[in-house]
């Protein structure tokens, strides 16, 4: 049994301590916002914040997360639904083009802001590596700095 919060709400799952967390969020708890792409913890889209931290989920044991408070991109809105800051970024910036790394981009954006209210290109650059096959590189960029200038106005 691993226990945990997810998007807000206890989770108690009856898995194996190995099982990647990716899993049990897609297959017991029916989160399908982060997604399998690698497997090896290079391409992101598995992305999910555990205490803060942008994780990749594909590789971390169910047993690591016992006690941890885990937001999907499907917790990133607001509890009356309301897209966080980023989200709202990303839609103005149209940032998607295939939308299937997009979730862990969501996730580790947020991350960043949480970190750095401000970002530089250079620390975009540092902290966001996932892989995006449609190369929305720029729009990703601008997102972010739209995302940084909206938090900074409210």
């Amino acid at each position: 049994m691993v226990r945990f919060i997810v998007n807000g709400m206890s989770a108690d799952i009856d898995v194996p301590n190995d099982k990647p967390l990716l899993w049990a969020l897609r297959d017991e708890l029916g989160l399908l916002g982060p997604k399998y792409g690698c497997g090896v913890a290079q391409c992101g889209a598995c992305r999910v914040l555990i205490d803060g931290v942008s994780t990749p989920s594909c590789v971390t044991p169910c047993a690591d997360a016992e006690g941890t408070s885990i937001v999907t991109v499907e917790g990133l809105a607001g509890p009356d639904g309301a897209l966080s800051i980023v989200q709202q970024a990303w839609i103005d910036e149209q940032v998607p083009q295939c939308g299937f790394c997009q979730p862990g981009f969501l996730v580790a954006a947020t991350a960043l802001l949480e970190r750095v209210p401000e970002p530089t290109d250079a620390d975009i650059d540092a902290s966001i590596t996932n892989i995006c096959r449609c190369g929305t590189y720029p729009r990703i960029r601008r997102a972010i700095h739209r995302a940084a200038a909206s938090r900074a106005r409210s």
